[in-house]
């Protein structure tokens, strides 16, 4: 064997002795390995992505804001998109209106005719909006443009109304009432099974309606055209 080919020989065995097997080096945290990348958050980081808000008001920051300052707020920053008065401008959103509608064949769900809570609105505001620019306005900003689209919406009618963090949660929305809680936990559980039948189960799978006979996709009377549910 070479000199060289020794040395080569000597320093692979080395590096053999001295690096721990795959696998052996620091034990891995209950959580999973650590990669050792990034740092901790601070209490600052927190605090800033800890902003959602809970129908009862829990989580609102402390701050205010009336419909009129509202009103300038959302002309110079939301009306490209939605419409001076939330009727939506092009196929951006439409806020306003839609009221007694989400019974007939054509819903139109807004801020006030769908939106169960003021506290969503204003979570989903702080939280997207502006668009593009997303939490770019100070809190008491963003209490002036949710009093201005409820406002819009007629569930404020005074224009000096002033939205604030002890009065949001005591407001009421149209369509409370269309949201109830998450039940099939509990209403469903008969129909579960540990170990569903494969073979040989019950009677024939039997058609019992037709979609035509429930008249779910309704025609259009105006274009004679069938439509989908929205």
């Amino acid at each position: 064997m070479s000199k060289s080919l020794k040395l080569v020989v000597a320093a692979l065995l080395a590096c053999a002795v001295s690096a721990p097997a795959f696998g052996q080096g620091k034990p891995e945290s209950k959580s999973g390995p650590r990669y050792n990348i990034g740092r901790p958050p601070t209490a600052d980081e927190i605090r800033g992505w800890d902003i959602d808000v809970r129908p009862d008001g829990q989580g609102l920051p402390e701050g205010k804001g009336t419909v009129a300052q509202g009103e300038k707020l959302f002309m110079d920053n939301c009306a490209a998109c939605h419409g001076e008065f939330g009727e939506g401008n092009g196929r951006w959103p439409v806020l306003a209106g839609g009221k007694s509608s989400l019974t007939s064949d054509n819903p139109v769900k807004t801020v006030g005719s769908y939106w169960p809570y003021a506290s969503t609105v204003f979570d989903y505001v702080r939280h997207a909006m502006p668009y593009g620019n997303t939490q770019s306005f100070s809190v008491d900003e963003y209490y002036a443009l949710v009093a201005y689209v409820l406002y819009l919406n007629d569930i404020i009618s005074d224009q000096n109304f002033e939205l604030n963090s002890k009065n949001l949660a005591s407001i009421k929305m149209p369509n409370e009432q269309g949201f109830v809680m998450d039940d099939r936990a509990s209403v469903e559980k008969s129909f579960w099974q540990k170990e569903p039948c494969m073979k040989d189960c019950s009677g024939p799978v039997k058609i019992t309606n037709r979609a035509v006979a429930l008249d779910v996709t309704p025609d259009d009377s105006k274009s004679g055209k069938s439509r989908g549910v929205e």
